[in-house]
């Protein structure tokens, strides 16, 4: 008999087929699951993750400097967050954030209708908890196997961290476009704020951005981006986050944009750059993702004013040298970047005595006849055409231009091709104060305070005088400033002038080239060439010939501040630094400088003045007694006064103090007497300094100093070539010095080294009677001479 199933009792085929497909994709997905498992990173690893953060450096006083690496990000704990940040990422992301397992179901069927339909993922279907671990564990491959590995370790990750945990480390990785990794850098990147500084409208700007960052970009997409924004700040309405009248307010903003791939409070790239070298040499390139922050030397207002002096004074002598044309540059107006203060700028229209032009925000700007007037056309560094009469004598429409922004006003500028630097320290301590490498770190990237090898000038004289000083010549001593001929060489002052018998002192500030000649032949070429050495100077770029007394030598900035420090700060050697101190992304302490500091209360000669110190002779021993018997009575050892044993290692004594304040004072007198005179005008009685102008007026220097600051200044072009005519050292580099020491010492008391002169001289007007008596200008001859002349030294050129 046979047996019949009713219709209730049979299973439908689609059902059949549905339930198989169902246990094969459970049995799939068990077997998935035991082959992944295994293989899964332990997500306890994220308590312990240490995010690529860049190198950051700084200023002495906090102010951030420059950062290195490949990622921008600043980490930040979740307490650190606005809570309105927390809802617009949700409201963009993923609402149920705070509800769910780290599982979106909705978003997972979204994603394996795709894997179905075209056999990769396109939605994504990702919950905040699974960005996390593809950000932190996976790639961004769109397949199967990575989607149900990003499911498994999102299920670990929501049984080991708590929801705040996890968002933290959500906003600190995800990725927002122009190198920014989490929404701290971000902020600063897009706004240059920080995240409590960001309004409601920033806020979902950046929120928009981890669905596309290059797509919803505000900086090259700005009409998408806002429209991402609005959508969110819509969501953020409908969740119940914000107000209508704050959503209302918000979708009214532009971007907003500040964009900066830095905010730099400090201008010193090339001090940055210095400090990015120095680590990455010993380190190796893995220190520009540790997080390590550096604190310079540099004071941030002084490094800032040095900026100022050297951009203005490389200005200055570009407008005396005339207007050279529009700027020739193969970029567009939107490819250029502000250098040295100046926009550039595209001409629109030409009036007769105004131009027009757009900047490349796209503000249109206007520059009046007087801020173009000067522009007469460049024929030569010594020849300019005649003044020009109206606009179209300058410039034409669609050219390329600078543009100085000087209140609501705009002036017609010029990138300089001369070039300049600025180098200071402290005197006691070796620390660099401010370093200025050249005008622009965007025009050219050559560090000219530490790589510029140039000739010295009369910059070198002071050294040459100072042995002079410790070989037994005075302030008072006289040398003939008259004509001389060593082999086929006459070298001559520059003013071709000769001035007759003159004292050492007289001769430095006027500084005649003769004296200098006569003194280098008094205490030898080799002496003197061993004495530079104290002085940082290089052996190897000194000549050895008499050409070294009108400054042949070869040096860079940085040595002529190290050895000018020795006539600051008593006659001792510091050695500059420029790295104060490294912290770790703790904050702990991984390196303090301890330099060699000067240490006048040390009274040990063994300490302080190990260079040149000799030990005491010691009293001879008494005979005393008669007849037979002979006693010998030594004296009382003499007392030894207490010694100061300061906590830092102290620096090394190069030349007598006597000398050194001796040289102070002859210096101090270039400003008040002789070629540096304009530096009067800060109308201070504590600076001293020497100019110098190489050959031809190719190089133009001026090293000064004060008992707590010491400054070098340089201008030249990077080809060596005639400056002009009247750029001395006096004219084209004195300038900038001023303008810096004017902001450097602001506030400082006006106090000569130890209060007193050297040689115990003082200015005066009436005439010297004797060398303790002041020299009066007018006056050549003194009491103690000297006509020591060794043979003849090999011939050279004459550089004065």
């Amino acid at each position: 008999m046979k047996k019949y199933t009713s219709n209730s009792e049979r299973i439908h085929p689609f059902i059949a087929a549905g339930l198989t497909g169902l246990f094969s994709l459970l049995l799939m997905g068990s077997g998935i699951y035991l082959y992944l498992n295994p293989q899964l990173p332990n997500v306890e690893q994220l308590r312990e993750i240490k995010l690529e953060t860049p190198l950051q450096i700084y200023s002495r006083d906090g102010k951030l400097i420059s950062e290195f690496g490949e990622k921008h990000s600043r980490p930040l704990h979740y307490d650190e967050i606005p809570p309105l940040f927390v809802k617009a990422f949700l409201a963009a992301e993923d609402d149920n954030f705070f509800n769910h397992k780290g599982i979106s179901l909705k978003g997972l069927g979204r994603a394996f209708v795709d894997i179905a339909q075209t056999g990769s993922i396109q939605s994504g279907g990702s919950t905040i908890t699974m960005q996390v671990a593809k950000n932190y564990f996976l790639t961004s491959q769109r397949t199967f196997s990575r989607k149900f590995t990003e499911i498994l370790l999102a299920r670990n990750i929501e049984q080991a961290l708590s929801k705040k945990e996890i968002l933290e480390l959500y906003v600190n990785k995800i990725y927002l476009g122009q190198r920014a990794y989490g929404i701290g850098a971000a902020a600063e990147v897009y706004y240059s704020k920080n995240v409590n500084q960001l309004s409601l409208a920033e806020m979902a700007m950046i929120a928009g951005l981890p669905k596309a960052p290059s797509k919803y970009n505000p900086v090259v997409n700005p009409k998408r981006a806002i429209e991402r924004r609005d959508w969110i700040l819509g969501r953020m309405l409908s969740l119940g986050y914000i107000k209508r009248a704050d959503y209302q307010q918000a979708i009214t903003m532009d971007t907003g944009i500040r964009f900066h791939t830095v905010v730099d409070e400090v201008t010193a790239p090339f001090l940055a750059e210095m400090v990015r070298a120095t680590l990455t040499a010993r380190f190796g390139e893995k220190v520009l993702g540790a997080g390590y922050r550096v604190f310079t030397t540099v004071q941030s207002d002084i490094q800032n004013a040095a900026v100022k002096a050297v951009n203005e004074g490389l200005l200055a002598y570009d407008l005396r040298h005339g207007w050279r044309g529009a700027e020739k540059t193969k970029n567009t107006l939107a490819q250029l970047s502000v250098a040295g203060g100046l926009w550039p700028a595209q001409v629109t229209k030409v009036n007769r005595n105004s131009i027009a032009a757009t900047l490349q925000d796209g503000r249109s700007v206007t520059v009046n006849w007087s801020g173009m007037s000067w522009a007469r056309p460049y024929k030569s560094v010594n020849s300019l055409g005649g003044y020009p009469s109206k606009a179209s004598q300058i410039v034409k429409e669609g050219d390329i231009i600078r543009l100085k922004p000087v209140g609501n006003t705009w002036l017609l500028r010029q990138i300089p091709n001369v070039q300049g630097q600025l180098v200071a320290l402290h005197p006691e301590t070796g620390s660099i104060e401010a370093l200025v490498g050249g005008f622009d770190f965007g025009v050219s990237q050559f560090n000219h305070s530490i790589q510029g090898w140039r000739q010295a000038g009369s910059t070198m004289k002071p050294f040459i005088y100072a042995l002079a000083l410790e070989r037994g010549f005075n302030p008072y001593s006289t040398v003939n400033d008259s004509p001389l001929t060593v082999g086929n060489w006459s070298p001559s002052n520059s003013d071709g002038r000769f001035m007759g018998p003159i004292t050492l002192r007289r001769a430095l500030y006027l500084s005649r080239n003769l004296v200098s000649v006569r003194l280098l032949q008094a205490v030898g070429v080799e002496r003197a060439r061993t004495y530079l050495d104290r002085f940082g100077f290089i052996d190897k770029e000194l000549p050895k010939n008499l050409t070294l007394a009108l400054g042949t030598a070869q040096v860079v900035p940085l040595q002529m501040a190290t050895g000018y420090a020795a006539f600051a700060n008593g006659g001792y050697r510091v050695n500059p630094y420029f790295i104060e101190r490294i912290e770790d992304v703790s904050g702990k302490i991984l390196f303090q400088a301890k330099p060699e500091q000067v240490c006048k209360p040390c009274d040990n000669p063994a300490i302080a003045n190990e260079m040149i110190s000799t030990a005491p002779t010691p009293p001879s021993s008494e005979v005393i007694g008669t007849g037979e018997q002979i006693s010998v009575i030594d004296p009382p050892l003499p007392v030894t006064p207490p010694v100061y044993l300061p906590e830092y290692p102290v620096a090394k004594r190069i030349m007598s103090e006597k000398a050194s304040k001796q040289m102070a004072n002859i210096l101090r007198d270039v400003i008040l007497h002789g070629t540096a005179r304009s530096a009067l005008k800060l109308g201070r009685s504590d600076i001293a300094g020497k100019t110098g102008t190489t050959n031809d007026a190719k190089d133009a220097w001026f090293a000064g100093f004060s008992p707590k600051m010491v400054a070098i200044s340089w201008v030249g072009f990077d080809r060596p070539s005639s400056l002009g005519r009247v750029e001395y050292g006096g004219f084209a580099a004195l300038p900038l010095w001023t303008a810096f020491m004017e902001y450097a010492l602001a506030g400082t008391p006006d106090e000569w080294i130890d209060g007193s002169n050297g040689d115990n001289n003082t200015p005066s007007t009436s005439t010297r009677s004797s060398p303790a008596n002041a020299e009066a200008p007018s006056v050549d001859v003194a009491p103690e001479a000297t006509s020591t002349t060794p043979p003849p030294q090999a011939a050279a050129e004459d550089i004065f």
